[in-house]
Parts: C-alpha cells; sequence; structure tokens
C-alpha cells in the first residue's frame, strides 16, 4: 500500500522514502567533509566524485536556470586550460586545472539538488554547522595542547581545525556562525542553549586561526545579519528580541574571548596580528608590491602565466583572487569570474527580503559571499571549497525564486 507525499501531493512507496533518506545522507556527508581538507585531492573530492555521477544518473537535471552558472564555470576552466600553454615546466598546473573544474561542477550541483528540493538547504547548512563545530573544537584543543599530537591542528601558533591554511580555517566559519545566530534570534529559546554553546565554539576558533580576514568577516556579517534581520521584522516585540539576544551573545563571546586573552601566547600573537600592516604586506615585494607588479605583468600576458607559476617568480603567492584570476586564468577567467561574482550578488541583493522559505539561507550565503568577496582583495578565495558551495545555494535559490515566479504567473487569474 503506497503512502503519500505532502511536499509534492503525489503518492510514493515505503522503498522510495528510504532512497531519499538516503540521499539526504549523502548530501549531508559531502557538506560535512567539507570542514576536513588536509590535501589535495581531499576526502571531499573523493566522495562527491562518485556522488555527482550517481545523483545525475538517477534523474538530476540542470535547468535553465542554472545553465548560467555552469557556463561561466567551465569557461573559466578553459581559461587555466589555455594559461597551461604559457608554461614550460607543467608540473603540478594540469592537476591544479583539474581540481578547479571539478570544484566548479560541485557548485552546480549544489545549485541543481537545491532546484530540486529546497527542504535540502536545511539539511546543507545543518551539516556545514556541524563540520564547523567539529573543525573549530580541533583547532582550540590542538592550539591549547590538548592531547598528545594535538599539534597537527594548528600551524605558525594559529588553529587552523582540519585544514591546511588557517586563512581557510577561518573564514569557512562564517556562513554556520551566522546560521546560528539566525537561529538564536529566530527559533525557538529551547533550542538556545546547544545554538550557543556551538556558536562560542566557532567565534573561539575563528578568533585563535589569528587571521584578521576571519575577524573582519565575522564582524561584518554578524552585524549585517542583524541589520537585515530589524529591516526585514517591522513587529517591535521582535526587533526588542533581536537586540536583547544580540546583546546577551556579543557578551559572552566577549567574556569567552577575555578568557582566552588570559594566556601569554595568546596575548602576544594577538598583539603582533593587530597591526595593520605587516612586514609581508608592505615590504620590498610584500602583499601589496606584488599586487602591483601582478596587474601590471597581467596586462601584458592575456592567457596568464599558469597556475601556481606566480610563487616561482615572486617570494609567496598572489593574494589576491583578482590576480589570481589573471595570473591563472587568464583575461577570459577573469572577466568570467567577475562576471559570475557581480551577477551572484546582485540577483541575491534583489531577493534578499523577499518572504519566502528559503531566504534565511538566501541571506547567510549572500552576506558571507559578499564579505569573501571584500576579503579577495587581500587572499586568494581559489580553492576554497565553501566559495563553491556558496554560489550553489545562491543560483539554487535564485532557481527556486524563478519557479516560484513562474508558478504564481500560470495560476494568477
Amino acid at each position: 500500500m503506497s503512502t503519500f507525499d505532502t511536499s509534492t501531493g503525489s503518492p510514493f512507496l515505503p522503498g522510495l522514502a528510504t532512497a531519499k533518506l538516503l540521499g539526504s545522507a549523502l548530501i549531508a556527508l559531502g557538506v560535512f567533509l567539507l570542514g576536513f581538507v588536509f590535501q589535495e585531492p581531499a576526502p571531499y573530492e573523493l566522495f562527491m566524485a562518485v556522488q555527482m555521477p550517481l545523483w545525475f544518473i538517477l534523474g538530476l537535471r540542470i535547468s535553465r536556470n542554472i545553465a548560467p552558472l555552469l557556463g561561466l564555470l567551465l569557461t573559466f576552466n578553459i581559461g587555466g586550460l589555455l594559461s597551461l600553454t604559457m608554461m614550460i615546466d607543467l608540473d603540478t598546473g594540469p592537476m591544479y586545472v583539474a581540481i578547479s573544474t571539478f570544484l566548479a561542477l560541485t557548485s552546480v550541483f549544489y545549485a541543481a539538488i537545491i532546484e530540486d528540493r529546497q527542504e535540502r538547504l536545511h539539511l546543507i547548512f545543518k551539516a556545514w554547522s556541524l563540520a564547523a563545530v567539529g573543525t573549530a573544537a580541533l583547532g582550540v584543543l590542538g592550539y591549547f595542547h590538548a592531547f598528545p599530537g594535538s599539534e597537527v591542528f594548528t600551524r605558525y601558533e594559529r588553529a587552523m581545525g582540519a585544514f591546511q591554511d588557517p586563512n581557510v580555517f577561518g573564514p569557512f566559519l562564517i556562513a554556520p556562525s551566522l546560521y546560528l545566530i539566525h537561529g538564536l534570534l529566530t527559533g525557538r529559546l529551547m533550542d538556545a542553549p546547544w545554538r550557543l554553546l556551538g556558536l562560542l565554539i566557532i567565534a573561539l576558533g575563528v578568533f585563535l586561526s589569528f587571521s584578521r580576514a576571519a575577524w573582519a568577516l565575522f564582524l561584518f556579517s554578524a552585524v549585517a545579519m542583524v541589520i537585515i534581520l530589524l529591516i526585514q521584522k517591522r513587529r517591535g516585540a521582535f526587533r526588542l528580541k533581536i537586540l536583547l539576544l544580540s546583546l546577551t551573545a556579543g557578551v559572552l563571546m566577549v567574556f569567552t574571548l577575555a578568557i582566552a586573552l588570559q594566556s601569554e601566547q595568546v596575548r602576544n600573537i594577538f598583539s603582533a596580528r593587530t597591526e595593520l600592516v605587516q612586514d609581508y604586506d608592505g615590504g620590498h615585494l610584500g602583499r601589496f608590491e606584488r599586487h602591483k607588479i601582478g596587474f601590471l605583468m597581467s596586462m601584458e600576458r592575456p592567457l596568464g602565466i599558469g597556475p601556481l607559476a606566480f610563487n616561482k617568480i615572486f617570494p609567496e603567492d598572489e593574494h589576491n583572487i583578482w590576480l589570481k584570476s589573471l595570473t591563472t586564468y587568464g583575461w577570459l577567467g577573469f572577466v568570467c569570474y567577475l562576471t559570475l561574482m557581480i551577477w551572484t550578488l546582485c540577483f541575491g541583493f534583489k531577493y534578499l527580503l523577499r518572504e519566502r522559505v528559503w531566504q534565511p539561507y538566501l541571506m547567510i550565503a549572500w552576506i558571507t559571499l559578499i564579505g569573501h568577496a571584500a576579503i579577495g582583495n587581500v587572499i586568494d578565495l581559489d580553492h576554497w571549497r565553501h566559495m563553491y558551495l556558496l554560489f550553489g545555494i545562491l543560483w539554487g535559490c535564485k532557481a527556486l525564486e524563478m519557479r516560484h515566479q513562474q508558478t504564481q504567473h500560470h495560476t494568477s487569474p
């Protein structure tokens, strides 16, 4: 005897329900693995390389609403392939472009599964938050040498969790922190203690990463979230609740950081990291000088210079996503990436305050993406797996909005 699916209004067999449960578990595990990237290719790539073809074989489709995302990302990586022709020694260049192309496909995959079922947004953010709390806890425990061998979760006396770099670890935690903040401000009070505990662990992880970009991103994102909610929610009582809970959460986070600063090691690194310009920023061939020279060089190299070739010419990598696009993907890749970023931020802003089931997830992803676009001026975002997830979430929400508008148009008299 068949049962009835209330979300689609169609009958289904118990076996179908089991398949959907298994599919949800696969999606959640894939997102969870985003928090554990010790090397490239990471377990995330290996798992997704199996999962994605399986979904498309079983019927997942790329709609015309998501096709522009696919087109821009593939053209972006064509630029990467063309840049390989500029390299004398290919070395790891082909593998770099292969990983870039694969990560681009993950973005399209996430957009497609979100358009297929909007409920997966909740699943994605739950898994992302669990991964964030887990990897942040590892970073905190490692920083304080809580158990033998825990130093593997730190680098240069900075927490990095299960990542290769503290500067990736910190920004990875931002979207989950917003998800928990949103739950605190709009959810049930009985769930607040667990959300607050997770938020404190994540906040401490961000702080101990000693990433100035992550600090700025966390502060900007939290403030932007509160402001948008105050604009969106018109009721005075609800606004008062938001302000009181925001103040409480802020006080607890400050208290937690104050405890952490009791450690002399933490105080010393914090003092050093709060200097606005470090030696490696403003010194000879420092970050800013490399940016200037790199942009001038890229004007003469329309096809780029090839993946990972910049640090063979200069002391370090580009540390600028726009320059990275030019050197690694050429002018073609730069135009595609810039177009994708502007397009995504524009439609995200357009749909930001619309009353939809998926609006909170769109808002969180949009705030996080605009913050990442800003820090991209001083840090390299290429191969940040959660960046591709952010693009996928926003384009999935865009596809849901397009379908919603089409449904309204067909049902209106």
